[in-house]
């Protein structure tokens, strides 16, 4: 009797910060490119299962998973529990926060708590998936930074110290797993349209701000994620690119 071959099993892409309004763009780009999405959420496990159960009613492969990036054992236990299921062979670290304060005013909690998501929480989730992401030779780490960290920003000297990082990081991890089919890249938007920066940044200042005269969406920053994480990126790697309408 003549069976048909088994279906190759989607690569499965991990976005953390997923239920975010950028995350939830990006999660939806991978979904319709084909892989099976893990939505990340902290608080918002809600909206993540929600997205997740929108992707699958469209056919897509997606699950929410909870976990504090912050919490190094509850990080790796979950983790270990997505590798049980094997390797994630896209990575998109995503997740971040803002703590904003003049520097001479700054809490030491608000400069700890702000690096500890976007800094420390990136070592926790990427450096347990690297080595199973190795033995397939083949993965995409994609690091979603800010403008911040290229220009500076007044009252953001906790935030642009953290996405600065991640371009060092960035740069440095890329050159460990290039031979390995790996690429490693950051994003930096600049100002994109959300409920955060709604109240930010109203029409006038964004028209001074951004040579193209309006801000950015989730849709074309998750275009831009698409693109990395595809097999056309492959010569691609260590790498910040800015989308920010020309500000920099």
């Amino acid at each position: 009797m003549n069976t048909a071959p088994s279906a190759t099993p989607a690569r499965r892409a991990l976005v953390t910060g997923g239920s975010g309004e950028i995350g939830v763009a990006i999660c939806r780009r991978l979904a319709a490119d084909g892989y099976a999405v893990v939505v990340h959420a902290n608080a918002g496990l809600a909206r993540a299962e929600a997205l997740a159960a929108e992707l699958r009613a469209q056919g897509h492969a997606a699950q929410a998973v909870a976990f504090d990036l912050t919490d190094a054992d509850a990080t790796a236990a979950a983790v270990e529990a997505l590798l049980a299921d094997g390797p994630v062979q896209v990575l998109v670290n995503n997740a971040g926060v803002h703590d904003d304060a003049v520097f001479p005013g700054m809490s030491l909690a608000q400069w700890q708590h702000v690096i500890d998501v976007s800094l420390n929480g990136f070592f926790h989730v990427t450096q347990p998936l690297m080595l199973p992401m190795i033995r397939t030779r083949w993965g995409r780490v994609i690091n979603i930074t800010s403008v911040a960290a290229i220009a500076g920003n007044r009252g953001q000297v906790n935030y642009a110290a953290a996405k600065g990082a991640l371009h060092a990081a960035t740069k440095s991890l890329a050159l460990e797993v290039a031979s390995r089919g790996i690429t490693v890249n950051a994003v930096a938007p600049g100002i994109i349209a959300t409920a955060m920066s709604e109240v930010a940044f109203d029409a006038a200042s964004i028209a001074q701000l951004v040579p193209m005269k309006r801000a950015g969406t989730p849709q074309e920053v998750a275009d831009l994620v698409g693109f990395l994480a595809s097999a056309q990126a492959g010569y691609i790697s260590g790498q910040i690119i800015s989308i920010n309408g020309g500000m920099i």
